[in-house]
């Protein structure tokens, strides 16, 4: 049973070449996921398709309305996961893009202008996810960057299971660098043991590679990973 992810959306022409390209368009194509993307604005009742106003309290911008939401995901069904995009959300993970890859269904609701009414946050069926501090026009962006990381898990989506298995943040940890030919590019040498063709040497070095680059850009990762790995034996840390 393909995985269905609903998308609802202002703007859903932004999701026409996204989802019919690369590995999500490919994993659509062969029926291992299938796309509805919805328009906010069918859920919209006055002649202008009004579906934002003012924020009660003052303040500039604009703030989409609760109903419209509200009917698209009555009209809709779905079950859990429902995800509201959001830089106020919990922040986006590997491990969440695993729990949403084996679910039968994944609902997106896509903010846009200033804010989404908080009711919408608040319903009790709605996971506020955030993509990154960092704050963009709207949802859609964050939910493609979300879709690709949740397609691309799919059984089948990738040629084979090792190259998601070996990516950064599968085992907790960054992916250490890859180099391809030629062996010397613009006086920038290749690794000697990358050539060496000792597969235990090059997987010790990919190892302490990955563990280096972990300590030195994300600490947060790095005490996650000691912390869960503490009882399983001792790690390269220095």
């Amino acid at each position: 049973m393909p995985l269905r992810i609903n998308i609802v959306t202002l703007f859903p022409e932004l999701f026409d070449e996204p989802l019919a390209s690369s590995i999500v368009g490919r994993a659509a194509a062969v029926g291992l996921v299938r796309y509805r993307v919805v328009n906010l604005r069918d859920f919209a009742h006055d002649r202008h398709k009004t579906v934002d106003d003012y924020a009660y309290g003052g303040g500039a911008g604009m703030v989409l309305k609760p109903e419209p939401f509200f009917e698209a995901l009555e009209a809709l069904d779905p079950p859990a996961p429902i995800v509201l995009l959001s830089a106020r959300g919990t922040l986006f993970r590997h491990s969440d893009a695993v729990r949403y890859s084996v679910a039968d269904e994944l609902t997106l609701l896509c903010g846009h202008y200033k804010d989404v009414d908080q009711r919408v946050a608040a319903w009790p069926r709605t996971e506020e996810v955030s993509v990154g501090d960092f704050v963009l026009s709207g949802g859609e962006f964050a939910a493609l960057c979300m879709i690709d990381a949740v397609v691309r898990l799919l059984p089948g989506a990738l040629g084979d299971h090792e190259s998601a298995a070996t990516d950064s943040l599968y085992e907790g940890l960054l992916s250490p660098p890859t180099y391809t030919r030629p062996p010397v590019c613009r006086g920038f040498a290749v690794p000697e043991v990358l050539l060496s063709g000792d597969h235990a040497r090059i997987a010790a070095w990919r190892r302490s590679q990955a563990e280096e680059l972990t300590r030195a850009r994300r600490p947060d990762l790095w005490d996650r990973h000691v912390s869960e790995h503490r009882s399983s034996g001792p790690t390269s840390e220095g």
